[in-house]
Order: structure tokens, then sequence, then C-alpha cells
């Protein structure tokens, strides 16, 4: 399979992206100024956000959560895995890529709020640019990072998958 060659530096200056608390580089191109109260809470928030994201050199997006659904989307370069745990344990695993060149990819894959999730390339040498679309927006009030050990103890059937991709201590 043929490398999607994509220019990381040139793409993290061209974007203005930033490092990500979660691994990989970040920009946010858009905030709805309308808003939208969570029910759950009575917390307002804006309806919707959308961000860059690349992974690159090696990066992985540790596991995290947040409390609305994520719509991520394919850009450029190569496949990306989106693995995400639900509550029972499921563990999914979405192929975002290019879907035209890659019969396993999808071009956008919804991770539902509450669920841990956290990304790579599919390749460790390969480098992703997508998109990330989340409503009610995101608040980095309501984004955790996993703690090590934790998730580890609670899915203990995917401890190898959730060590390697745990937040850089």
């Amino acid at each position: 399979m043929q490398r999607a060659s994509i220019d990381s530096r040139e793409l993290i200056q061209r974007l203005k992206l930033e490092p990500h608390p979660e691994g990989g580089f970040f920009c946010e191109t858009y905030r709805a100024n309308g808003k939208v109260v969570r029910e759950s809470e009575q917390a307002m928030r804006s309806a919707s956000t959308a961000i860059y994201f690349l992974l690159c050199d090696g990066a992985h997006s540790s596991w995290h959560r947040i409390r609305s659904d994520e719509d991520w989307h394919f850009y450029a370069g190569d496949p990306l895995d989106v693995h995400v745990l639900d509550a029972n344990g499921t563990l999914v695993t979405h192929r975002l890529g290019n879907a035209l060149e890659h019969a396993d990819a999808v071009f956008q894959a919804v991770v539902e709020g509450g669920n841990w999730f956290a990304a790579e390339c599919h390749d460790a040498e390969g480098a992703a640019l997508v998109g990330c679309t989340v409503a009610p927006g995101f608040e980095f009030s309501e984004f955790e990072l996993a703690v090590p050990g934790a998730l580890e103890a609670r899915y203990a059937q995917h401890r190898e998958l959730i060590e390697r991709l745990n937040p850089k201590v």
C-alpha cells in the first residue's frame, strides 16, 4: 500500500496548529454563535465547534472523553484508527481515511459523548489530517484525559491497547 504523503511541518505552519493536550496538533476553526442548553445540567454551550487535528511523527491521541458527540472527518494523509470504548467495554475501531483508496476506511466516524476514545495513525510512521466537529460545542472544562491504570483496571480485556495509547506522563 502506497503511503499518502503530507508535509506535517507545512500544515502546522499554514493551519496555525498548536500542540493538543491529548497529543497531536490542533486549531479551532469554528465556534457557533448560537447557543444550546445541555438539558442534563442546564449548561449553555455553543451549538457546535470544529477543529483541524493532525497526528504525525508517531504521536497518538491519548484516551480521553468528552460529554458531546464528536464527528471525525478525514481530509488528507494516511488512515487513522479511532478506538472507542463504550460503558460496557465494547471496543470499536473506526478506520478513518480515503475510502476511495482504502476499502476498510470511512470518510467520517462518530464517537458518542461519554465514551472513552483514542486515535493513532494506522501506520506509526504516517501522518493524518482530520477534522472534528462537536455538538454541543467542545469546552475544555468537559475534556477528561484517562488516568493511567484506571481504564486498564476497568477494561482488562483491552489492556495492551489502552496502555499503548495512555497519556504520556
